[in-house]
């Protein structure tokens, strides 16, 4: 069995920014729009205005103040609402490969790894653009990368579930290096038009390389002491477009349960202690007090959310460079937002330090992954 390390990390982040005023100028324009469409429904009780958003409302519920998206013009006009991404022919790198290939060559750079190093691709993400070939497939052949590579999706944790699984095979000796990216292109599944969640996700791409500990020649690496993983299933987030939908009369038409959908109360209350009990017992079984983290790079989805679970997991309110957020300018990234976190708070601990890397989010599902920097 081999001692599995993280040694390099990578993030692509694109251009356009939208800032939550240009976002709640386009979404109420929507709202207004729709409110004057249907005024007589609406007066005759018949149908619901639409509400309002604010900048104030935006902070409050989710501490976002901007994120980032591969474009942002047709989600701030208010006639279209979400991105205008130009379809790809079949002979072209697809949009997913082409941001994974640039977070993976700033990852393998760091670890000092070339493409003759890395065993395996995994693709982590919350929703891929096509349902085959895999994304991973063509991320693998653009760097010319031999051996294999899968795609894999647990949501928000599928990055944390991809480090278990990249470990447990490099434990095992099935690679002796894994590529791990996690190409979340959310603002395509995003529903721009409902004003309690019109603010919750941006775009990115992570990459991580994970190598046999013995072997690396980073200059900041860190152990993986331990993983751990858990689902429990739950209808309070979800998305149900999906290849059977045209199999059913009239679900190809404009559906809102076919974009992003959540019961955001009680997600908070059901995740909260079910991340927090995780954490805890992973740490208890590897014999880690809570006491001896420095850090932890948590999922990036709200604010509140993630200083309950910093406050549960140490016993009292985290720093906030125990607790590094980026999703003030990232927003939620999904399975992304931990690795941003980790990717940018991580070189400034001395060795020895220990730390845990945390998501969690749709069905219900959660990944622990406890490292150490060598």
């Amino acid at each position: 069995m081999h001692r599995v390390a993280i040694t390099g990390t990578g993030v692509f982040t694109p251009q356009d920014v939208i800032t939550n005023a240009e976002l709640v100028a386009s979404y109420n324009e929507y709202a207004h729009r729709q409110n004057t469409l249907h005024a007589e429904a609406i007066a005759a009780g018949e149908r619901e205005p639409m509400p309002m958003s604010s900048e104030e409302f935006i902070v409050k519920a989710s501490g976002i103040e901007r994120r980032h998206v591969m474009s942002k013009f047709g989600i701030l006009d208010p006639g279209v609402m979400h991105p205008l991404l130009p379809e790809r022919a079949d002979e072209e790198l697809s949009i997913m490969a082409e941001i994974s290939v640039k977070a993976a060559d700033e990852a393998m750079r760091k670890a000092g790894l070339t493409a003759a190093d890395i065993g395996a691709v995994i693709c982590a993400a919350s929703n891929h653009e096509r349902a085959y070939p895999a994304i991973a497939i063509e991320v693998q052949q653009a760097l010319g990368i031999k051996g294999f590579a899968f795609d894999m999706n647990v949501a928000c944790s599928s990055a944390t579930f991809g480090m278990q699984l990249a470990a447990d095979m490099i434990r095992c000796g099935s690679a002796r290096a894994i590529l791990m990216v996690n190409p979340e292109i959310t603002s395509g599944h995003q529903e721009w038009r409902d004003r309690d969640c019109h603010f919750i996700f941006g775009d990115v791409c992570t990459a991580v390389v994970m190598q046999r500990a013995e072997e690396t020649a980073s200059d900041v690496a860190y152990e993986i002491l331990s993983t751990r993983c858990l689902t429990e299933f739950s209808n309070n987030i979800r998305n149900n477009n999906g290849f059977l939908r045209r199999t059913r009369e009239g679900h190809m038409v404009d559906r809102r349960d076919m974009q992003f959908r959540q019961e955001g109360r009680k997600v908070f209350k059901q995740v909260v202690p079910m991340v927090a009990e995780l954490m805890l017992g992973h740490l208890a079984d590897a014999g880690i007090s809570p006491a001896d983290l420095k850090r932890l790079w948590l999922h990036q989805a709200n604010k509140a959310m993630n200083d309950l679970i910093g406050e549960k997991v140490l016993g009292r309110q985290p720093s906030r460079e125990e607790q590094p957020n980026v999703l003030q300018d990232y927003a939620n990234t999904s399975s992304a937002g931990s690795i941003i976190a980790f990717s940018k708070f991580s070189d400034d601990l001395p060795a020895g330090s220990l730390g845990v890397i945390c998501s969690f989010g749709a069905g219900y599902s959660a990944g622990s992954v406890i490292v150490r920097r060598t």
